[in-house]
Parts: C-alpha cells; structure tokens; sequence
C-alpha cells in the first residue's frame, strides 16, 4: 500500500478514536452533573437528550418514573412539561403571521371581540412578552391546583378577571401571567378555525413525530406519565420534622392549555427543535423572530422573546429556551447549533439551574459567557460565603461579567425552598452588592435575614425597601408584623 494512502487511513482512524473518546468523556461529565443534581436536589426521575448538529447525541433516562411501583424512568416515560406549553404556542402563532392571519403588532381587539377597554390596545407581541399589564387569571382560579376552584366554569373565570384592574400601564413593566397565553389561545382558536389544541397536534407534533406530546393534566389517564412529586415542610398546616415528598396535583382546564398542560419525552422536543432550526415549522427567517426579544414603550428588550422565557440575550453563544414548572426546560444555542432539554419529575428540580453547565461539556466557553453558570460552578467549589469576593474577581479579568438581578432573586429563593436558607442568605447579599438601588433586593435580603432568626438586620432591610419603595405593601406587611 502506497505510504500517503496509509498515512489517510491513519489519520482517518485517529479521527474517529479521538471522536469517540470526546463523547464518551462529554457523556461522562454530563452525567456527573445529573447524578450530583439528582441527589442534591432529590430527583426521582430525569430524561436527558442533546442535540447537536441536527442529531440527537445523547438520549439518557435515570432514576424512578413512579415511586409508588419502583417504575424505572426510560426513554418512553412521559413528563408535565408546564409552561414550556408556551414555546409551542409560541410557535402556533408565528405559523399564523407566516399565512398573514396575524399581525404581532395589531392589538388583540382586532381578533377578539367583548374585551375590556383596557384589554383592547394590547397587542399580540405584548401578550408573548408579558408586557401587557393584564390581571392574572390564575389568581381568580383555585391556587392549588390552578383549576376552576368554586368559579365552576370558564365563562366565571372570565368574568371575574375580565373586573380587575390593570396591573400597570401596557408596556412598562413585565409580569408572568396565564391570562396572556389563554387570550392567545382564543386567538388561534377564532384565527386558525379550529381548537388550538388541535392545531398543535396537526401542525407541529404530526409534523415532527412526536408521538408522545399531548395535553392532559391528572385528571387524564395517560400511559406511561412520570407522575410529579414535591417536597412539603408542612401539610395541613402541621409543620414537618423534615421535608416529605409528596405526589402533585394538577388542573389546567382547556382554556389555560396555550399556557401550560403539555406532556412530553426529550426525545418529542429534541425532534421537535431539529424540525425548528431546519425550516419544517417555520421559515428560517420566521424563526429569528420568534427568537428575538420584544421591547418595553421605552426601546428596552424584553427579557423574553415571543413564548420563549428561558432567553440568554449576550454577545456570545446566545440562547433561547423555556422552562416550566420547576421541573422541565431546554436552551437551544443557535450560533452552536446545540440544543439540551431536561426533563425531571419534581416540582423543585429546577433543570434551568444546570443546563448551561450541560451545554459547558460540549463546548467549554459557554460556561464563560454566562455569569450564572460561572458562579455556580464557583460557588460550588470555594463556597457560598465567598459569592462577593468571586464575582468581584470576575469583573476584574471580564468587565461584563454581570449576573442578573433576576436570576439571583431567583436563585435565592430556590435554595430557600429546598431549607439552603445560609445560601440564599448570601444570594441575597451578593444581590444588594450589585444592584443597591433595587428596593426589592433589600426586601429579599429581608425575608432569608427574618428566617435565619436576624430579626434586627431584617428590619433594617425592610425599612430601606420601604424607604425606597412606598409603595411595596408586603414590606409593610412585614414590617408591622415583626414590629408588634
């Protein structure tokens, strides 16, 4: 054999030894990263699946489906994806602007009739975003269960809602709520002709085989469901000696189903975002809107782009996903053509707390453009106390080095519900830290400071975010609670 034809083959083998080994030591570290949150967080079950390049390289099961018959988790078990449901509605809409049956910026009213007047200018885009300033239906309906409660019906729930008062002026400020998505549900519904719930099915899971990917909630009997537990400190109002898992109960009526009731496997939305990013749901250029951030009345992008919540808005290796529940989410890295998606039984599992660091094992410079990530896997090893000090460090070598206001108050109160309370504590600190002129840093720092027994420090916070923000009622509340 000719010694250039030996030197290819050569070449060629090594390519492939070297493929192989990267893989296996990227699944490696994937799972490190699984089994750790699985124990530290108390996960039953988890599916995984990772995308890359258009193919799926990682599809793995772990842990328990059903606890109450020691049903493993396997490729084909089902979870409540939450409001992940929104991505898809997200989707449904955009297929309808694509026909020229809706226009993002025309105001609800053009589609809907008998809306309030307030209700009437908001405009789709507004809805997607959660900029619209609407009441939130979800508190007219039972809070526990989000079903209809006493009301008994959806036209009840309507009208109730349809009484309340505007939380803020449309597009000024942000607030998560189902009634957006229930009013963009009505939307598809009157536009498309039919149910919403069967345009999904026709429109995007028939298109993608998605055999798997249904409403329901449970109250429905659907095969092979991973049922969803929670960690409880009380029940009945008996506080706990320790936490207790207990099994979750769920309503989403069909009205609130573009908001949340999906079911699903990682391997339906893996599909699922492949058919996405090549063009068979919608046209590429459709698709980088969808992907794009909205903008409050003053020209600032939204954090969310349209029915996508889970967003990472950066110079680099941007990113766009949801998460739902607590206990589903998946990021897709356009620019990396990388896609993760995790899916978990656990109200509690919190899948947005480790993603970007799943995304780090395929490619490592990812964790350095999210400020977050970089302070998880920090903290992790230096420890929660030094939160100040290593996101000072950090600043120094990358100016932008930046995490969230947010995201932090967020994160804090996640480890407050898992009992972290000291952790959050620091959470919260590092918050005043970085954002002193947030009112609602300090109010924060107030509750973890009152639940660690600090009754003195936390009034001190109270009482700034108070200075700060007459208007915050709770720290009033709070305030004249603690003070009596």
């Amino acid at each position: 054999m000719p010694v250039k034809s030996t030197l290819i083959i050569s070449l060629v083998v090594l390519f492939v030894i070297t493929a192989i080994t990267t893989t296996r030591a990227q699944t490696t570290d994937v799972e490190t990263i699984l089994k750790r949150e699985m124990k530290e967080k108390g996960i039953p079950g988890l599916q995984i699946a990772v995308v890359k390049h258009g193919k799926i390289v990682l599809l793995k099961s772990y842990g328990i489906a059903n606890l109450q018959d020691s049903v493993a988790v396997n490729n084909h078990s089902i979870f409540a994806i939450n409001s992940c449901t929104k991505a898809f509605t997200g989707v449904a809409i955009m297929q309808l602007v694509e026909e020229g049956k809706i226009d993002l910026a025309a105001p609800v009213s053009n589609y809907l009739d008998e809306l309030p007047a307030d209700w009437q200018p908001v405009t789709i885009k507004q809805l997607l975003t959660h900029i619209s300033g609407l009441p939130d239906i979800i508190y007219v309906t039972s809070s526990s269960t989000h079903g209809l409660g006493d009301l008994g019906n959806e036209a009840a729930a309507w009208e109730k809602v349809k009484a309340m008062p505007m939380q803020f002026k449309t597009g000024e400020e942000f607030s998560y709520n189902q009634t957006n998505y229930a009013l963009l549900a009505k939307v598809i519904d009157k536009v498309s002709g039919k149910p919403f719930a069967q345009m999904f099915k026709e429109r995007q899971f028939q298109v993608v085989n998605m055999p798997r990917t249904s409403h329901g909630d449970s109250r429905d009997v659907i095969s092979h469901f991973a049922p969803t537990y929670t960690y409880r400190n009380n029940i009945d109002g008996q506080a706990l000696n320790e936490r207790k898992l207990i099994n979750n109960y769920a309503e989403f009526p069909a009205f609130l189903r573009g908001g949340s009731g999906l079911n699903s496997t990682a391997k339906d939305i893996a599909n699922w975002i492949i058919a996405l990013q090549h063009g068979k749901l919608l046209k590429l250029e459709t698709l980088s809107t969808l992907w794009q951030a909205s903008a409050y009345n003053n020209g600032t992008p939204t954090q969310w782009a349209l029915g996508w919540g889970f967003t990472k808005f950066r110079k680099k290796h941007r990113a766009v996903g949801m998460t739902g529940g607590g206990r589903s989410g998946f990021l897709v890295y356009p620019d990396d053509d990388l896609a993760i998606v995790v899916l978990t039984n656990l109200i509690g599992g919190t899948p947005e707390d480790f993603i970007e660091e799943i995304a780090a094992c395929y490619n490592p410079d990812i964790a350095t453009y999210d400020p977050m990530t970089a302070l998880h896997i920090q903290l992790r090893k230096q420890g929660f106390e030094n939160a100040i000090k290593i996101v000072n460090e950090e600043k120094k070598k990358n100016p932008d080095f930046q995490p969230g206001e947010n995201d932090l108050n967020d994160w804090g109160y996640r480890l407050m519900s898992k009992g972290q309370d000291k952790e959050a504590q620091e959470i919260f600190k590092l918050n005043i830290n970085l954002y002193p002129q947030s009112w609602n840093t300090y109010d924060s720092y107030g509750e973890v400071l009152l639940k660690n027994g600090q009754k003195e420090e936390a009034i001190k916070m109270y009482r700034k975010s108070i200075d700060m923000n007459p208007d915050n009622q709770n720290g009033k509340k709070v305030l004249e609670r603690i003070l009596k």
